[in-house]
């Protein structure tokens, strides 16, 4: 009996044991698999390209309730139109072909949107619309840009990815952007900041038979979820140093770029062109609304009693009167006031007279009509 139950009890043992080591051997199994697993999905992202940690779209992503609207003294909308053939713009355009680990803008977005990383947006002739609504479909995008692509891998009905092969993509042809800047005016910090709200490519195609170039604008992008993508491609702005010490990211921060205002948001939705036909009034527009940009913040202070006693002293050392434009880049506005009652008058019989010049008489002459 007592050998019985030895048995018994050496085979329940003997069980317990091979069901232990069998456990191991799939732990152990399905751990190598997992690690396989982890290896391929690197190399896959690999392929796709950098990808982002939490921290760095934290970093980046600049609507966490931190600042509004109300913070805001005063805020304007700026359209403008960089062209790639401007010397300060050409390194958005260069180099034509992916190498040595640079690339050119355009290629960097149309392989996020292509890749559904980042959301477009459709261009509603001259008014974005940053909604759902207006979401880009991109494989109707490419289809009317006649750009190639293949479904990529992953891709869902819900959540489409295309893949654009390198040498199928006429990245030559983007020879501008419109981008949308935000001048604000921040009252805790008291100073005037320039933000690029969102960018848009522009397409240049020859019309039929041999006509002008037609521009044909892609889709709106919002820079701020591309900022993160642009921070990790290092260009180099100046041919004189071949150091890459800016990238994408810097280069719109820092407002490195230079174009021509061809729109500021107004009611109407009208274009500088629409408002000033004639082009010798739009250029003086253009520049009155550049430098109002450039004085706005400057206008806001008063002047200090140094900077005012430097304006006179500056005023008597010439020794006759300061044209008007020097006295009012010297002097702001504010100033003026105080500065011209401590001035002695001058009698009227001392001053000379001055002759009318052809275009008051013109102007005399028709009110009188």
């Amino acid at each position: 009996m007592k050998i019985i139950n030895l048995i018994r009890s050496l085979s329940i043992v003997t069980a317990i044991g091979l069901t232990t080591l069998t456990s191991m051997a799939q732990s152990s199994q399905s751990q190598s698999s997992g690690i396989r697993r982890g290896g391929r999905e690197k190399a896959t992202k690999a392929q796709q390209g950098p990808s982002l940690t939490q921290r760095m779209q934290s970093f980046y992503n600049d609507d966490d309730g931190s600042t509004s609207d109300a913070d805001l003294q005063w805020m304007r909308v700026i359209y403008r139109q960089l062209d790639l053939e401007d010397q300060a713009n050409q390194a958005l355009y260069f180099p034509e072909e992916p190498a040595e680990g640079e690339e050119s803008l355009i290629r960097i977005i149309m392989r996020l949107v292509a890749d559904g990383r980042i959301a477009a947006y459709e261009y509603l002739d001259g008014r974005e619309d940053f909604s759902d609504k207006s979401r880009l479909n991109v494989a109707e995008m490419l289809d009317r840009f006649s750009i190639p692509y293949t479904q990529a891998k992953g891709s869902t009905e819900k959540n489409p990815r295309y893949t654009i092969a390198p040498d199928d993509f006429p990245a030559y042809e983007v020879l501008s952007y419109y981008i949308v800047e935000r001048w604000e005016f921040d009252t805790r910090s008291n100073k005037m900041d320039v933000k690029v709200e969102a960018i848009c490519p522009v397409v240049h195609r020859s019309g039929d038979f041999g006509m002008e170039t037609v521009k044909y604008p892609m889709f709106w992008v919002k820079l701020e979820p591309l900022r993160p993508y642009l921070a990790q491609q290092d260009i180099f702005i100046d041919d004189d140093n071949n150091l890459t010490r800016f990238t994408y990211d810097d280069f719109f921060a820092m407002n490195l770029y230079n174009g021509e205002i061809y729109k500021t948001r107004n009611l109407a939705n009208k274009s500088m062109m629409q408002l000033y036909p004639d082009p010798d009034d739009l250029k003086r527009a253009q520049d009155s609304i550049q430098s109002r940009l450039d004085s706005y913040d400057k206008n806001l202070w008063v002047p200090t009693r140094e900077e005012l006693q430097a304006a006179r002293e500056k005023q008597d050392s010439i020794g006759g009167k300061v044209p008007a434009e020097k006295v009012k880049k010297e002097t702001p506005r504010r100033s003026t006031r105080s500065t011209r009652s401590r001035q002695p008058k001058v009698k009227d019989n001392d001053a000379p007279k001055t002759q009318k010049s052809a275009g008051s008489a013109v102007r005399s002459v028709r009110r009188r009509k």
